[in-house]
C-alpha cells in the first residue's frame, strides 16, 4: 500500500488542499523513493516532513497529529503531490471515475422495477 491508500480520507483531501495552495515551502528528493521537505501548517507553523514511498510507515512529520505516530498526515500528502504532481492528477482521476461509477449504479438502480 502506498501513502495515499494508508492515509485517512481527511488527510488526503487536506493534503490536496495544501498542495493546491502551495503550502510546501521547500522539498528535495533525498533518495530513490524518498523526499524531505518543509510544509506550512494551518496556523503558520512549519513542519519537517519525510516521506518514504517504498515504506510509508517510515514516513514522518513533526506536526502534532503525526509526531511519534506511524500515520500518514496531510503534510506528507502535500509533499507527495508537490514532488510528484502526476500522483495528484491520478488521484483526482480515480475520484472522478469512482463518482461516474456511482452515478451509473444509481441510475441503473432507479430503472430496476421490482415486481
Amino acid at each position: 500500500m502506498g501513502l495515499i491508500e494508508m492515509a485517512s480520507g481527511n488527510s488526503v483531501w487536506c493534503g490536496m488542499d495544501y498542495y493546491e495552495r502551495k503550502m510546501v515551502c521547500s522539498w528535495k528528493k533525498s533518495g530513490e523513493e524518498t523526499y524531505d521537505g518543509v510544509v506550512s501548517g494551518s496556523e503558520g507553523n512549519k513542519y519537517s516532513v519525510h516521506i518514504d514511498k517504498m515504506h510509508p510507515r517510515k514516513s514522518s512529520c513533526n506536526c502534532p497529529f503525526a509526531e511519534g505516530r506511524r500515520i500518514i498526515c496531510k503534510h506528507m500528502i502535500a509533499l507527495l503531490f508537490t514532488a510528484e504532481p502526476k500522483a495528484a492528477k491520478d488521484f483526482l482521476r480515480q475520484v472522478e471515475e469512482w463518482e461516474r461509477s456511482e452515478e451509473h449504479t444509481s441510475e441503473l438502480q432507479s430503472r430496476i422495477t421490482i415486481s
